[in-house]
């Protein structure tokens, strides 16, 4: 899967193009049943009391809808409304909960593939699926890759990690593991919750199936993260991707259920870094920076947009916040003063790497480590938006992410480009941008023909001013008003003095 399948597609090709199902299984209507979790999804529904309930499904489930909105109809009773949410605002991954607040709905249920993201708003009934696997072969795949290994990362530690689509299948696959494995060999394992909870409590958990991991387990996984050896259950997706740049210090092996087939991931990761590295590199030649809005669903998006123009704005980088959907070349090339966008997205829809893209696009962390005063990545990787937050707040009063207010500091000085591979002379926004131009005044006029001068802090206008062409001149009391005239009168098919219609 290209990790730029989500964004990339334009309006046209979203009502134009055919969806893929072979894939997609062939259901009973017993086997729908299993498959939706329809009875779990009743008895959720019954037990909050919700009223008006949004189902939310992606593109390749559409087919579905009918049976599955006509099953829990005839169950959730004639006093609770179900409304079908089909087109998503950004990726199908993530709750949409703007969509869902359309038709105030009190709860969600999230249909296929989820990115896990916290939400804000609604409790969220999450419906993964239930994909086959043979756990008996999973573990046997695994054990037979670790046994044949030599790698000199391998760890005593394992981490187990499964695509949603296959959880519900974790219990058995972690007890044919700890069978299989010598004992000497842990395995951690984190449950995917099924019910999420909007309360002032912590997230609430709950398993249709009771779990047999160790409940301690989940606790330590964070403290083992980058020091264990991790088994993924799932195929190519961008869910395993964001997996191995986020735990590149770790081997990782994964199984394909439908190929039965094991391989080492572990190779592939010092590519991705290496990608995302020369993006980096790019990013910190970027002056102006467009902040796309990527998501609405996830919960800690408004805090890490307004520390993104903090970081900015300090860095004396100019920034404007866009929000255009989903996004493709064509949008973003309307923005031609920017010079790089700052994604703030689900995890899952974070890394775009597309080479049509006209300006690159980063993560807020790659912002964060191009902002640096040192050019320096120990090659870690964070994705989550509240550890982006929290370890800004540590760096926060060191100012590792630039001084605007050092008075030693020459804005003449050149910045040399390790992409281009010269220097150049950067361009600074904010107070700088004010003693440069010796004016802070909003709007000066240029000259007699009424052009207007650049704003002091305005990347837009100092673009405008560099462009050829500018729009129409008003030329106001210069050129004498028209007269009017009568236009057309009928309908478009035939106006009265169209000699067709005689």
């Amino acid at each position: 899967m290209e990790p730029t399948a989500t964004f990339a597609a334009s309006g046209e090709d979203a009502i134009a193009r055919t969806i893929d199902l072979d894939d997609v299984l062939e259901l009973s209507p017993n086997e729908l049943e299993e498959y939706y979790d329809i009875a779990r999804t009743v008895e959720e529904i019954r037990k909050g009391d919700y009223k008006r309930i949004a189902l939310q499904f992606p593109d390749e489930l559409l087919r579905d809808s009918v049976p599955v909105f006509r099953r829990l109809k005839a169950r959730i009773g004639e006093d609770r409304e179900l409304y079908v949410l089909a087109d998503t605002s950004y990726g199908s991954c993530c709750v949409d909960e703007v969509a869902a607040q359309h038709v105030d709905a009190d709860a969600m249920v999230h249909y296929g593939h989820a990115c896990m993201s916290q939400t804000s708003r609604l409790p969220v009934i999450y419906v993964f699926g239930k994909k086959p696997v043979d756990p008996v072969d999973c573990a046997e795949n695994f054990v037979q890759a670790l046994t044949n290994s030599a790698s000199e990362r391998l760890q005593d530690t394992l981490l187990l990690r499964l695509d949603v689509a296959y959880s519900h299948r974790a219990d058995a696959i972690l007890e044919n593991l700890r069978t299989a494995l010598p004992s000497s060999m842990r395995v951690l394992h984190s449950p995917i919750p099924t019910m999420i909870y909007q309360t002032a409590k912590p997230v609430t958990i709950e398993h249709e199936v009771p779990s047999e991991s160790d409940p301690t387990e989940s606790q330590h996984e964070e403290t083992y993260s980058n020091n264990c050896t991790i088994l993924y259950v799932g195929g190519e997706s961008l869910s395993l991707t964001n997996l191995l740049m986020t735990h590149a210090s770790c081997e990782a092996y994964s199984y394909n259920p439908p190929t039965r087939t094991t391989r080492l991931e572990s190779a592939r990761t010092n590519k991705l870094l290496m990608r995302r590295y020369a993006v980096v590199q790019r990013a910190r030649d970027a002056d102006v920076f467009g902040i796309l809005v990527g998501t609405l669903g996830v919960a800690s998006y408004l805090p890490l947009i307004s520390h993104l123009r903090k970081m900015l704005a300090k860095a004396q980088k100019k920034s404007y916040t866009i929000s255009v959907g989903k996004l493709n070349p064509a949008k973003l090339a309307n923005f031609l003063e920017i010079e790089c966008f700052v994604l703030v997205a689900c995890p899952e829809n974070s890394l775009i790497e597309a080479k049509d893209f006209l300006r690159p696009i980063v993560t807020p962390y790659e912002l964060e480590i191009a902002l640096r005063a040192e050019q320096s990545w120990t090659g870690r990787y964070v994705l989550d938006f509240d550890k982006v937050l929290a370890e800004y707040s540590v760096h926060e009063e060191g100012e590792c992410y630039g001084s605007p207010n050092r008075d030693d500091e020459d804005l003449d000085e050149p910045v040399f480009s390790l992409v281009t591979g010269k220097y150049r002379r950067a361009k600074r926004y904010g107070a700088s941008a004010e003693q440069q131009l010796g004016d802070s005044s909003a709007v000066v006029l240029r000259n007699q023909d009424n052009a207007v001068a650049v704003l002091a802090d305005s990347a837009a206008g100092q673009f405008l001013q560099g462009r050829t062409f500018r729009g129409l001149e008003t030329r106001i009391g210069r050129d004498a008003p028209s007269i009017l005239e009568q236009g057309r009168s009928g309908i478009a098919r035939g106006y009265a003095d169209d000699h067709r219609t005689q």
